[in-house]
């Protein structure tokens, strides 16, 4: 009897000769995040203890654009939700959609309105899909801002999206305080990240 591990990569190798799809994604055990992108299936480990801080201490931060409560409200504020671009399927580590754009959650998990706003957490295991894959995807699809966090570094780098390219706005690190775009509307206090 073959262990769970060696059919996991038996599935693994069959995927290097023929494009992924979506029932692959299925197939994932519960500890592994796995992303389509042209026809290519990418795993990583569920992100490490700091970077669920920080993506978690942000969605804190922007609660006040969910729940209304002492901010403006008006938005969907997501952790890992599972984004369909035609055949790509994305998880970014939070994204937002204003809610005159997206009234209402959709039934699945597949999100299909494009979001306005994306935020990855850069970890060793990630960045480089995030960097070079995941963000042109997110332009082209036409996500106007993005923002990529350094939990190492305590860095934030906020991006709009010009035509299908991506220019920096802003960036920032240690215990700044900003208005950040598209939030702007209230301070973020950037030590909040690192400290949860």
């Amino acid at each position: 009897m073959q262990s769970r591990g060696a059919g996991y990569i038996r599935r693994m190798r069959a995927l290097a000769s023929r494009p992924a799809t979506y029932s692959d994604l299925e197939q994932l055990p519960e500890t592994v995040m796995g992303e389509l992108i042209d026809g290519k299936l990418y795993t990583s480990p569920r992100p490490a203890a700091r970077h669920v801080l920080v993506s978690s201490a942000l969605g804190i931060e922007l609660g006040p654009f969910q729940r209304s409560r002492g901010g403006p409200g008006g938005w969907w504020i997501l952790d890992e939700p599972e984004l369909h671009f035609g055949k790509d399927v994305l998880v970014p580590d939070l994204s937002g959609w204003r809610r005159e754009r997206m009234p209402a959650l959709p039934e699945g998990v597949a999100f299909t309105v494009v979001p306005d706003w994306v935020c990855e957490v850069l970890s060793p295991s990630t960045a480089k899909l995030d960097l070079e894959l995941k963000l042109p995807l997110y332009a082209a699809a036409g996500v106007e801002v993005a923002w990529l966090i350094e939990p190492v570094n305590h860095t934030l780098q906020i991006f709009r999206r010009q035509h299908s390219e991506w220019v920096l706005q802003m960036s920032a690190s240690g215990d700044e305080r900003v208005r950040a775009v598209p939030f702007e509307a209230i301070e973020l206090d950037l030590s909040a990240l690192w400290s949860g």
